[in-house]
C-alpha cells in the first residue's frame, strides 16, 4: 500500500489536499490506522488521484469533480465528456468576463492619465538625519527591495519624507518593511522619492564612518546624501511606489514576544513543505508552518499537526527578516492565516516588515 506521503509526491496532491478530499468522500483512503490516523491507499488509486490533481488544476467545481470520478470507472463515459466540457465553457466565459473587466479597467486609467496636469518642479528639499539612524533604517528594510525586471519601481527604497519623519520603505510584492527616522531642516509638504537599490547600499556604505549627521538632499529627480566631504548621488526611479500607508493598517491580532535565536534555530531545522510556484520565478518557497503554544512560544509544527490559526511563511524571507530586525527579542503579530505576519521591534516605534502567508502547494 501507498502512505499518504507516497501518494501526495507520485499524483502531484498535496497531503492536505489528499485530507481534504478524504473528508470530503471524493478520494477515501483505503486504510486508516485506528491508532494513529495515518492514511494508506492501494496501488489502483493512484491514477485516480492523478485524474483528481488534473481536475483540481482547472478550477472545476467539488461536486462536479465528485461526479467524474464516479462515473471514470464505467463503461459510459458520456457523463464525463459533458462535465468537462461544461467545465470549458465556464473558463472561456470567465476569461471574456475578465478581458471586459480589464478592457474597463484600461479606460479608466487612460482617463486618468489623460485628466492628469504637467507636474510642477518641486523646490529641492534639505534636511539633516542622524548618521546611525539613517544606516539602522536602511539594514531594516534594503532586504525587502524586489529585482523583478518586470517592476522596476519595486526595484529601489522610498525615500518618503514629511514633517520631521523620514520614513524607509522597500516591497516586493510577498512581503514590506518600513522604517521610521528623525529629520530636521524640512518644513516644506510631503515629498517622496524611489532611490534605486544600488544607490541605496552606496548610502548605506557611506554610513559607517564617525559622522553623527549627514545631509540628505532632494532636488528634481537627484537625491545627494553627504557626510562631510564624500557624498553618493545619484537619479531617482521614474515610477510613483505604491501608498504603502495603506497596507500596512492591519487587523489587530494576537502579539506574541519571541526569542529570536530559538525561533531562527526552529525555522533552519524544523520541517518545511513545498509553497506554491512564484509568478516571476516559477520557484516553489521552502515553507515553514508557525504555531502558537499555549505558553506563547512560536515553534514550526511538524506535518499533519497544523491547526485552524496556523500560518505558512517563506522560511528564508522570515530568517532575512528576523536578522533585519537586530534584536534578540522581536514581536511577532498573527492575525488571520491569510492576513500578513507583522515582524516589530518593541523598541523602534515605526520600524516593522510584514510578511505574505504563502499558499501550500496543491
Amino acid at each position: 500500500m501507498r502512505s499518504i506521503g507516497e501518494l501526495a509526491r507520485d499524483s502531484g496532491l498535496g497531503v492536505s489536499a489528499l485530507r481534504f478530499y478524504d473528508t470530503a468522500g471524493v478520494l477515501v483512503p483505503a486504510r486508516v490506522d485506528p491508532s494513529s490516523g495515518y492514511r494508506w491507499y492501494v496501488p489502483e488509486q493512484l491514477a485516480e488521484a492523478r485524474l483528481l490533481a488534473r481536475l483540481r488544476r482547472t478550477g472545476m467545481p467539488l461536486a462536479d469533480v465528485r461526479l467524474v470520478l464516479a462515473a471514470w470507472s464505467g463503461a459510459d463515459t458520456g457523463l464525463v465528456r459533458k462535465l468537462l466540457e461544461a467545465q470549458l465553457r465556464r473558463l472561456e466565459r470567465g476569461l471574456s468576463d475578465a478581458r471586459a473587466e480589464f478592457s474597463a479597467i484600461r479606460a479608466l486609467l487612460d482617463r486618468k492619465e489623460n485628466l492628469m496636469t504637467a507636474p510642477v518642479t518641486d523646490a529641492a528639499v534639505r534636511l539633516a538625519v542622524p548618521s546611525p539612524d539613517l544606516a539602522a533604517a536602511l539594514d531594516a528594510v534594503r532586504f525587502a527591495a524586489g529585482t523583478d525586471p518586470e517592476l522596476p519601481v519595486l526595484g529601489g527604497v522610498l525615500f518618503d519624507i514629511e514633517g520631521d519623519a523620514l520614513h524607509v520603505v522597500a516591497t516586493d510584492r510577498y512581503r514590506m518593511a518600513v522604517a521610521r527616522t528623525a529629520v530636521t531642516g524640512h518644513g516644506g509638504p510631503r515629498r517622496q522619492v524611489v532611490v534605486p537599490s544600488p544607490l541605496a547600499g552606496a548610502m548605506r556604505a557611506l554610513l559607517d564612518g564617525d559622522q553623527a549627521s549627514v545631509d540628505l538632499t532632494v532636488d528634481g529627480d537627484l537625491v545627494v546624501l553627504a557626510a562631510g566631504d564624500r557624498q553618493a548621488a545619484g537619479r531617482c526611479l521614474d515610477h510613483d511606489f505604491p501608498d504603502y500607508r495603506r497596507i500596512v493598517r492591519l487587523p489587530e491580532g494576537r502579539r506574541v514576544l519571541v526569542d529570536v535565536p530559538a525561533l531562527r534555530s526552529a525555522l533552519e531545522t524544523g520541517p518545511v513543505r513545498a509553497g506554491e510556484a512564484r509568478e516571476q520565478d516559477g520557484a516553489a518557497p521552502a515553507v515553514s508552518m508557525l504555531t502558537v503554544a499555549a505558553d506563547g512560544t512560536v515553534g514550526v509544527c511538524e506535518d499533519g499537526e497544523e491547526g485552524p490559526d496556523d500560518i505558512a511563511v517563506n522560511r528564508e524571507y522570515l530568517l532575512q527578516a528576523l536578522a533585519a530586525g537586530a534584536s534578540e527579542r522581536l514581536e511577532l503579530q498573527f492575525g488571520a492565516p491569510t492576513a500578513p505576519l507583522a515582524i516589530r521591534r518593541p523598541d523602534a516605534e515605526g520600524t516593522f516588515s510584514l510578511l505574505m502567508p504563502v499558499r501550500l502547494e496543491a
